[in-house]
């Protein structure tokens, strides 16, 4: 009879477990959609830039 209420509890425990790491996977992904999607704006308005890129010349050792 133990064992069986022990295994309810864990059972119970890990289905916990689950369901609070899928929430942070879920708000782990919608934190990192709305920061690609604030940088996209972003990254739209710097390419529009006429400044050329310099190339540096590689530091010697």
């Amino acid at each position: 009879m133990f064992e069986i209420e022990y295994h309810r509890m864990r059972s119970a425990q890990l289905i916990r477990e689950a369901a609070q790491h899928r929430l942070a996977r879920e708000a782990a992904r919608a934190r990192r959609a709305a920061r690609d999607e604030s940088c996209e704006g972003a990254a739209a308005a710097e390419s529009h830039i006429d400044r050329p890129r310099r190339h540096r010349q590689p530091r010697t050792a």
